[in-house]
């Protein structure tokens, strides 16, 4: 069980390999959530400004940042952007029901557990670690033609 009193990064890495499938595939040109929150400004902080035109999106899984990008790339699609999101399976959630189905083009659950790049709880620098959930790739906005 998760031990709650201890203090949870929101700062993990996607897998290189993972990432590199997925790139792959849609062809990103904008991450609008930097790995290492000491870097985040105001003019990279990714729900102030405005997204690329094919965005890799793998947001904070706190609750309240994970809805916010969430949001924002439904935002951003409405625009004609391509967002693509790495999200914690949670198909219970008025989230999930109220927006993440409504408005994805795809969804796809991601079989095993992916296993994360951070800093435990510990300070230590891990790759080996499963989050406490499975995973889903979603996407918001046509998959139009690679550049």
């Amino acid at each position: 069980m998760k031990n709650r009193n201890l203090n949870h990064s929101d700062n993990w890495a996607t897998p290189k390999e993972f990432y590199d499938k997925l790139n792959a595939e849609f062809a990103f040109d904008f991450d609008p959530c930097p790995l290492n929150e000491n870097e985040i400004t105001p003019d990279k902080y990714g729900l102030l400004i405005e997204w690329g035109q094919r965005n890799y999106i793998n947001p904070p899984y706190s609750r309240k940042l994970k809805e916010a990008f969430v949001m924002k790339a439904v935002e951003e699609s409405k625009k004609g952007k391509l967002c693509v999101m790495l999200l914690p399976v949670s198909t219970s959630t008025k989230l999930f029901h109220e927006v993440i189905k409504p408005n994805a083009n795809e969804i796809r659950f991601v079989k095993g557990r992916i296993k994360f790049v951070g800093v435990n709880t510990k300070g230590e620098l891990v790759n080996d670690k499963a989050p406490m959930h499975d995973s889903m790739i979603v996407v918001f906005g046509r998959a139009a033609e690679k550049k």
